[in-house]
């Protein structure tokens, strides 16, 4: 199955980010992807936090949704709607109320358009380090449980694919989970920061592909964003192995690669690990 992560360098236009997504989703489709994967905030990377909560639309309607849905469905595509804001209460609640949350959602639709399945966000991110300063809790609220969902590709299989966002990536049980339903990819749609990206970034995926013996699929934001908020980019694709498949490292971009079932079952016949787990 031919797979595409999206990197991108988004900033405080929507129609503007729109516009460059709907370009590169283009480019992975005429290179023959089968499922393409957006980066987190690929509509909006705002000057500040709160300018998630103006652009909050209800599940199911809204303009960013109609463009995944149509993007979709035009490009014959699968396609990973990153990250978008998600109201986290019925009705659209005023962005100025204190206590006011989106949710940070994972939007999975058909090549039908149809939106098949939504993932929002369970681990928020909060950094501290003197200089930079994030705290994701002063404007979403955390998702409650995992997700994953069932392609099946031309290929002739049925791929069963977890969801995940960004900071989840630290968190090695929510992969596990995945692991023990069976999955054999998971995708990673990120804006991590430069400074831990850095650090981590390419350390926590392979780990991740590594210890579940499974493909994973990072989407990023890489570059430098109207709020002067650089990301680290490095969108990739790991193997089982562990082996980096594609990478980009800033600017934007589709970054592509095959990925092998039989190649797969192969690791995994080798190396039962999921079979000798004790805990």
């Amino acid at each position: 199955m031919k797979v595409a992560a999206i990197q991108m360098v988004s900033g405080a236009d929507v129609s503007a980010n729109l516009n460059e997504a709907k370009g590169l989703l283009q480019a992975a489709a005429l290179a023959g992807a089968e499922l393409a994967v957006l980066p987190e905030y690929f509509c909006l990377m705002g000057r500040r936090d709160a300018d998630k909560l103006a652009i909050q639309e209800p599940f199911g309607q809204g303009p960013i949704q109609q463009f995944l849905s149509d993007t979709a469905h035009e490009l014959g595509l699968w396609l990973v709607g990153g990250t978008m804001p998600i109201s986290a209460s019925p009705g659209l609640p005023d962005p100025a109320t204190p206590d006011a949350r989106v949710f940070n959602s994972s939007l999975v639709h058909a090549p039908s358009g149809q939106c098949v399945t939504r993932y929002d966000k369970m681990h928020l991110f909060r950094f501290d380090n003197g200089v930079e300063r994030y705290d994701e809790s002063l404007v979403l609220a955390a998702g409650q449980q995992p997700v994953s969902f069932d392609l099946a590709s031309s290929d002739g299989h049925t791929w069963r694919i977890g969801m995940s966002v960004c900071y989840d990536l630290r968190f090695a049980e929510l992969y596990r989970h995945y692991a023990l339903l069976g999955t054999h990819l998971m995708l990673v749609p990120s804006a991590f920061t430069y400074t831990t990206g850095h650090d981590h970034w390419e350390l926590l995926l392979r780990a991740r592909a590594i210890e579940n013996l499974s493909f994973v699929v990072a989407a990023a934001q890489g570059g430098l964003h109207d709020n002067q908020r650089r990301t680290w980019g490095h969108a990739m694709l790991v193997d089982p192995w562990g082996k980096v498949l594609a990478e980009r490292a800033q600017g934007p971009g589709v970054v592509m690669a095959d990925l092998s079932w039989d190649l797969m079952q192969q690791y995994r016949s080798r190396l039962p690990a999921l079979e000798h787990r004790l805990l």
